[in-house]
């Protein structure tokens, strides 16, 4: 194991936040799609893919503003709905730096929390 990472987020919080700017600044566009399609649980998905970014820089061993942008570590799912990681950037070469092969995660929401897990192998 390379680096493991946790993080909360509150689903209000995102909610309050989600206009264009913001979901232009921190999402991708397969992420923004996503969100859209869910309806009235988009607030729940944003929240859900903030966590999984902030739990990958944590994995990683950096925080927001040191060098990667949140919008390098997109959250995708496989067809049978797995969260999965789309790493491009320089969150793709922090991989590689850390001869990292995979980086593996868990999505949670729960009482108005959003919770992510990350694991780097």
């Amino acid at each position: 194991m390379k680096g493991i990472g946790i993080d909360l987020c509150a689903i209000e919080r995102i909610e309050k936040s989600m206009n264009e700017r913001f979901l232009t600044r921190y999402f991708t566009q397969e992420e923004r799609n996503y969100i859209a399609q869910r309806g009235q649980m988009g607030a729940q998905s944003a929240a859900a893919m903030f966590a999984a970014k902030e739990a990958f820089l944590k994995a990683v061993g950096i925080g927001i503003g040191r060098g990667i942008e949140l919008c390098e570590v997109g959250v995708g799912h496989t067809d049978t709905g797995i969260p999965v990681y789309h790493l491009c950037g320089k969150a793709a070469e922090k991989m590689d730096e850390l001869g990292a092969k995979s980086a593996l995660l868990s999505l949670s929401h729960e009482a108005g929390v959003a919770a992510a897990v990350c694991v780097i192998e």
